[in-house]
Parts: structure tokens; C-alpha cells; sequence
């Protein structure tokens, strides 16, 4: 569903009623007489649908979080605040940007539209921006050449779909200003290559049995979810282009089954 387009299209009904009923219609009726409820109502709705359109499109944006693959981070069920102007001023529906702000960094969580099905919308975490070598070789991230550190921070659990348990370990690393959890699983292969598809600059990565290398090319991210050996991520699909991106997330704002969660910033 085009939430944003079906928004658009509501807000020049409603409007377009409101400035008909303006200078049209109400010179038609006695000043005392009440419109009909097919002018009245699109009039009511008119500026909650203003407010909402212009917060949606411009400052804050909503999404529930659907899978385990940002995992330790984000959870299943965690609905989450996105900062739509922290990448620069985009318009709606188009996504087409305007006007620059500031660029994305490594660590950072980000919302874009997946650039397979640019309908759907993708959160993983920014491993590489425009320049960066990225490896991921026996379970270990390299920006540039250089390791990620990772501080073991023991066992981690969790309720995969299908009521499947399983048993990683939890590490913290850090990229630019960002620390942060992931999970590694050391019973998953490295890569599933055969998962890999083709994708544009492809021929900017190699792959092999024990990971990859990507140069990521100039207007596109890297991305890799924080449930490292469950994410369907940029080793699979591809880089992500500057025209997909939605925002940064950053906050946690509700999730029905833990109430803790509530408030929690998105690190």
C-alpha cells in the first residue's frame, strides 16, 4: 500500500472541497444555511489530513518492525519513529530530494525503500558509504581494510518464525560515532551463496566460500542487519542508492508486548 500517495490524493479532495465550497458553493446558500454533508465533511477532515501528510512526509514517519533480522536491536513487533529530514528534504511520493542536510553515516539505523521492490520498505544498519571497502569473511566485519572491533558480550536467545529457538552470541562493535549489539550465529555458514542475486555494479563485489568484498560505488550504501546470519541484507541484494532512502530511525515509541521498550533510542 502507497500510504503517502493514497495521503496525497485524500488531502487535494479534501482541499480542492474545501476552496470549492469557499468560493463557490457558499455564495449559492444563505449565510445561516449549512452546507451538505458531502461539502461539510471533506471541510472537517481537511486539516487533520494537512498535519498528518505534512508530519509523515517531512519530519516523522512511523514503522512497525516485521522480522528478526536487526536483532539484538530491533525486535519483532517494535514500532519505531524515522527522522525523515535528517538526509535532506525529499517530497512525498516521488522521494525525490531537494535539498541536502546532512549524509548517512556508518552505524547509523536507516529506513529505505528496498531496491529490488522499491514498495517495501527495508531497516538495516549502514556498514559502508560511498568509497568504503566492505568485508565480511568468518563471521568478522572490515571497513577499509581495517577489523571491527568485537567485545564478546556472551549468549543471546531468541523465537525465530515457526517457534524455532536459537542460540547466538552477542557482541558489541562500533562504527563511527555508533556502538550497538549484534548477533552471530556460529553454526550458520559464513555466506549463502547461492542466495546472492544479481543486482547492479555487481561487478563491484566478490564473492567466494568464505565471505565477499564490496566497493561501494559512489551514490549507494552498504547495509547489514544486526542479526548478522539472519538478514536479508545488501550481501544478498545489492547497494542501496541515495533515491531509495527514507530516514533515520531513532527512537522506539511502542511494542505490545514489552512496555520497557517504550522510549528506547535506536543506537
Amino acid at each position: 500500500m502507497n500510504f503517502p500517495l493514497i495521503m496525497l490524493i485524500l488531502l487535494i479532495i479534501t482541499g480542492g472541497m474545501s476552496l470549492l465550497d469557499r468560493f463557490v458553493l457558499r455564495r449559492q446558500r444563505t449565510s445561516e444555511a449549512p452546507g451538505p454533508w458531502w461539502v461539510e465533511y471533506p471541510k472537517s477532515f481537511f486539516p487533520v489530513i494537512l498535519i498528518v501528510f505534512f508530519l509523515r512526509s517531512f519530519l516523522v514517519e512511523p514503522f512497525k518492525i516485521p522480522s528478526g533480522s536487526m536483532i539484538p536491536t530491533l525486535l519483532v513487533g517494535d514500532f519505531i519513529l524515522v527522522n525523515k529530514y535528517i538526509y535532506g528534504i525529499r517530497l512525498p511520493v516521488i522521494n525525490l530530494k531537494v535539498m541536502d542536510v546532512n549524509e548517512p553515516k556508518r552505524g547509523e539505523v536507516m529506513v529505505f525503500r528496498y531496491p529490488e521492490n522499491p514498495s517495501m520498505d527495508y531497516i538495516k544498519r549502514i556498514v559502508g558509504v560511498p568509497g568504503d571497502s566492505v568485508s565480511y569473511r568468518d563471521k568478522q566485519l572490515s571497513i577499509n581494510n581495517i577489523p571491527v572491533k568485537m567485545e564478546p558480550e556472551g549468549e543471546y536467545a531468541y523465537v525465530e518464525s515457526g517457534l524455532n529457538y536459537i542460540y547466538a552470541r552477542r557482541f558489541g562493535e562500533s562504527l563511527g560515532e555508533q556502538s550497538y549489539k549484534i548477533l552471530v550465529n556460529p553454526d550458520a555458514p559464513d555466506m549463502h551463496i547461492a542466495g546472492v542475486r544479481p543486482f547492479p555494479l555487481r561487478e563491484n563485489c566478490k564473492y567466494n566460500d568464505s565471505g565477499f568484498t564490496c566497493t561501494v560505488p559512489e551514490g549507494n550504501y552498504f547495509t547489514m542487519g544486526d542479526n548478522r546470519d539472519s538478514s536479508s541484507d545488501s550481501r544478498y541484494w545489492g547497494f542501496v542508492p541515495e533515491r531509495n532512502i527514507v530516514g533515520k530511525a531513532f527512537m522506539i515509541w511502542w511494542n505490545f508486548n514489552d512496555l520497557k521498550r517504550i522510549g528506547l533510542s535506536i543506537k
